[in-house]
């Protein structure tokens, strides 16, 4: 093989090595490191000049030289896998990683020593995280606050909810309070008493979620770890964002809800499990399955029983309720004496559209008191400027313009607006069921809105076929 052939082999190979999905570590008999790929630098969080030709343990913390497996390797001139090690960078940092190390030989004789790593830091810091979740504040439905029909119909449903232990499907846009109804669920359920672990599916990549919800089984060299179904065995968990999951694991999770068992990573033995499942969604769980982001048959096995939280620009009659909550909430933490927001604050609250629902108007609230000296109103000035820069007139001036016409009309009197919106809403839904033959999932797309809220609208209006 001549000189340039190996000098293109050599290419390849430094290619690979920094486009490969683990990290990979390699020092000399000397203990220094002489290949640092891409992945490896992003696990550890150091650049290649912090590691590469510097002794390993001038660069690293493992508490003691036998903890590194890439030490132990070189001196034992044996294989260890999948071993899970702890250990801190240069700059104090903890990195938690699952190895598979290997000598490396020439002619019989060892001559380094090779590191294949998958980082487990964010994994391990979320099993902390999940287990000191289980002595939480109980929640229950009482603190749902609000008086809309369409909140107290999702409350009814949930109560209802809790006293068996179907699946609940829980679908509505960031920031209504997904998770604040399935706590209440699991505090109001017979399991009160049990684990109740909430999970984000788009926290984790694909093997790390795997690991962390099914367990890894115990090897000779290697310590076994009971995941979140084991450890919520009696308990509830919440699939926080279901369709984030890949369609891989929602198909693991279907057969899990199915045959109730696990089967650790690893292992070979099946372990019965007794928990149940609460999922929450923030799009209508068709337009998901349309998408291809959430499996219809698992939509299926989730939805035993569906609630749906309306957004805060459908229920504005609660914002101030909600306000003088959030007030009381900060005032307690700021030890501060708020009593209210002003009437100009007060409309421009009702005229705003929420697109970040209830979590947006607590952090307006929190905002604006962190701006607030001794006052014991909040106004104008006192919100965030971000949100004060957002304008609630925009582009309404010209739609107001245009539909002037059929919005007012000289020969009849002026109804109350609850009443008129009523009344414009029940024309225009009937009018657009007539255009689509009473067909729900045609006319829902063609309004905008979810075939569940048309069928809401439908029975509330009393809207039938005429």
């Amino acid at each position: 093989m001549n000189a340039k052939t190996l000098e293109s082999l050599l290419i390849m190979y430094e290619e690979i090595l920094e486009k490969i999905d683990l990290g990979i570590h390699v020092i000399d008999s000397n203990e220094r490191t002489v290949i640092y790929n891409k992945k490896m630098r992003e696990i550890e969080g150091m650049g290649i000049e912090d590691v590469l030709d510097k002794n390993l343990m001038d660069v690293f913390d493992f508490g003691a030289a036998e903890e590194s497996t890439l030490l132990q390797v070189l001196k034992s001139r044996e294989s260890i896998q999948n071993v899970k090690q702890t250990y801190f960078n240069n700059k104090g940092q903890e990195i938690t990683t699952i190895n598979h190390t290997f000598p490396i030989t020439e002619n019989g004789t060892v001559i380094g020593a090779m590191e294949i790593a998958k980082d487990v830091t964010k994994l391990e810091k979320m099993i902390h995280e999940n287990m000191s979740k289980k002595d939480e504040i109980r929640y229950t439905f009482d603190q749902i606050l609000g008086q809309s029909p369409l909140l107290k119909e999702a409350i009814e449903t949930g109560k209802r909810a809790a006293r068996t232990a179907s699946s609940v499907l829980i679908i509505g846009e960031i920031g209504t309070g997904k998770e604040l109804f399935a706590r209440s669920i699991h505090h109001d359920s017979p399991r009160s008493e049990q684990a109740f672990f909430s999970q984000n599916c788009a926290a984790l990549p694909d093997t790390l979620m795997e690991t962390l919800l099914f367990g890894i089984e115990e090897q000779p060299d290697a310590e076994g770890r009971p995941g979140l179904f084991e450890q919520a065995d009696g308990g509830t968990i919440l699939f926080d964002e279901i369709d984030s999951l890949s369609p891989a694991l929602q198909t693991k999770l279907l057969k899990v809800i199915q045959e109730k068992k696990v089967r650790r990573e690893g292992g070979n033995t099946d372990i019965f499990v007794d928990v149940r499942i609460l999922a929450t969604i923030s799009e209508d769980p068709i337009d998901a399955i349309a998408a291809g982001n959430l499996r219809k048959d698992l939509y299926y096995r989730l939805s035993a029983v569906s609630i749906f939280i309306p957004p805060l620009r459908e229920r504005k009659d609660d914002i101030e309720l909600l306000t003088s909550a959030f007030i009381d909430k900060y005032n307690h933490l700021f030890g501060m004496d708020v009593l209210s927001v002003d009437e100009e604050v007060k409309n421009y609250f009702q005229q705003y559209e929420w697109p970040g629902n209830i979590r947006e108007l607590e952090h307006v609230i929190e905002g604006a008191m962190n701006l607030m000296d001794h006052e014991e109103t909040i106004s104008f000035d006192h919100l965030p400027i971000q949100f004060r820069n957002k304008s609630v007139n925009c582009g309404l001036s010209n739609d107001l313009e245009k539909a002037e016409g059929f919005l007012y009309q000289s020969d009849k009197a002026i109804l109350p607006l609850d009443d008129y919106i009523q009344e414009a809403e029940t024309y225009y839904i009937t009018k657009a069921l007539q255009h689509h033959d009473f067909n729900i999932t045609k006319t829902a797309k063609a309004l905008g809105m979810s075939r569940q809220n048309l069928q809401y609208r439908i029975r509330k209006y009393n809207i039938g076929k005429v």
